[in-house]
């Protein structure tokens, strides 16, 4: 029987690590000033409980096969959310890359090993590319997958773009350089794998699927058929059918849909062997993790300066979409 696979993105609003952390180099500890102050053991024990247990609801309470995440500080952290995730009975891994980045937050991916293998030399399938931008910001992770089961590649790249803070305007270049980045790495896989390789890309975007560095400079359109019969490495953005619901990944004055996944034509095609099923784009929206009112807005849990809510999660909601391998 074909094999179905749930793979989810969540930016996780500021997982770090507690003040005076062993693991913070002093550089980043002066970056952070005041804001890691107060921080707490018990404040980090009650941030990772509340992620894990929105993801161990997901795939109908199994738990994603491959979670991209956002916005965590060290593998440490994310070594904390698997251990806490163990009541599902996964086998999770954990691919993590240390980057520049000034806030010192990073992006990864947690996979089932039992479905999802990353071949040795590990130098020779995780990468992160540089993003080019005058103040450091997250590399794009790049992983190439194996399933088990058929020993079928599968490329995926998480993202966490540059943040519209401050001036939307003034930032939108960063943004486009990371979408050309992005564009470019898609090309090279086709170069280095071949033309057939099929690509995800997922990630907080800080733009949404209409803007400019998506859709000119990540080559992420809305047209199923132009990303078919293009000769652009182009890819779907698959958020689009939910635009204009009155749902979004995070809200400001309202819905914004920053995260999305993006699928090159090599998982669109009817016949190929990994396959995006066909409206499974999920914004997951459990109730405790909501508020009540006119938009299903999240619950941040803040901290890093803001107020801490400990009935909260993230102020970003995560997305998951369905994959089938054929026999």
């Amino acid at each position: 029987m074909p094999r179905q696979y749930r793979i989810a993105f969540w930016n996780l609003e500021n997982l770090f690590d507690i003040e005076g952390s062993p693991q913070r180099t002093e550089k980043l500890a002066r970056t952070l000033g005041s804001s890691i102050k107060g921080w707490t053991q018990a404040l980090l024990d009650r941030k990772i409980g509340q992620l894990a247990g929105i993801i161990r609801k997901m795939n109908d309470g199994r738990g994603p096969d491959i979670l991209g995440i956002a916005e965590t500080e060290n593998l440490y952290v994310i070594e904390l959310l698997v251990q806490a995730l163990a009541p599902l009975g996964r086998n999770y891994r954990i691919v993590h890359h240390d980057t520049r980045d000034s806030r010192g937050i990073d992006v990864a991916f947690i996979y089932d090993a039992n479905l999802f293998a990353v071949p040795e030399p590990l130098a020779d399938n995780v990468f992160s590319h540089f993003v080019m931008k005058r103040t450091a910001t997250r590399d794009i992770v790049h992983v190439n997958f194996k399933t088990v089961a058929h020993g079928r590649l599968l490329v995926l790249m998480g993202n966490h773009w540059p943040s519209r803070k401050g001036d939307e305007g003034a930032s939108a270049a960063y943004r486009a350089m990371a979408g050309e980045t992005m564009a470019y790495f898609h090309q090279r896989v086709f170069d280095i794998q071949g033309k057939t390789t099929p690509v995800l890309a997922m990630g907080d975007f800080n733009d949404e699927p209409f803007d400019a560095s998506l859709v000119d400079y990540a080559l992420a359109l809305r047209s199923l058929q132009q990303v078919l019969k293009g000769i652009n490495p182009y890819f779907l953005n698959l958020m689009w059918p939910l635009m204009g619901q009155g749902i979004g990944t995070y809200y400001f004055d309202g819905p914004i849909v920053f995260d999305q996944f993006l699928a090159n034509k090599n998982l669109l095609a009817k016949d190929v062997p990994l396959r995006v099923v066909p409206g499974s784009v999920e914004i997951l929206r459990f109730p405790e993790m909501v508020k009540k009112g006119a938009y299903p807005e999240p619950i941040p849990f803040g901290g890093m300066g803001k107020p801490v809510n400990q009935n909260g999660c993230s102020d970003h909601l995560p997305i998951q979409v369905t994959l089938v391998e054929a026999d």
